[in-house]
């Protein structure tokens, strides 16, 4: 296997959190960890290439709500979206976290712009995303990841 070496800088909280679960999971270097980590975004990309057709989403999100204008882009994201909003839920975790869960119905495509939306917005640590087809009465989970 040909290896390239690269340098990557990472907050030290966020390394740490990586170091204990390489260590719970029994990597035997941190390297091995970030090889996995990036196979399974590799993945989760190609999923989300291929969310398409009419699904129900459910797009779950953990932001920061003291991130200077984070709710107005948020608000704004969900009224690009209206017209595939079903339903949205605010719910204040502690002084500094609020979870958003919205329920969408539409074209796959669509619910995945708003989740990538959503992500892309500076003080929004997760988005979790999961789609269930709503053709031929078929209701089993389709597709399901986490973001971030």
């Amino acid at each position: 296997m040909d290896l390239t070496r690269i340098g990557v800088s990472i907050p030290s909280d966020l390394l740490n959190k990586f170091d204990k679960i390489i260590e719970q999971r029994g990597y035997s270097s941190r390297s091995e960890g970030i090889r996995d980590a990036i196979r399974s975004y590799i993945l989760h990309y190609e999923w989300m290439s291929n969310i398409e057709g009419e699904r129900i989403g459910i797009i779950s999100s953990l932001y920061d709500h003291h991130k200077h204008g984070l709710s107005e882009e948020l608000t704004a994201i969900q009224h690009k979206y209206i017209d595939i909003i079903n339903s949205s839920i605010h719910i204040h975790i502690d002084k500094n976290l609020c979870i958003e869960v919205t329920i969408a119905k539409g074209d796959g495509k669509r619910i995945k712009k708003m989740a990538e939306d959503i992500m892309a917005q500076k003080g929004v640590e997760q988005v979790r995303l999961i789609t269930i087809a709503t053709t031929n009465n078929d209701t089993c989970l389709k597709n399901q990841t986490n973001m971030r």
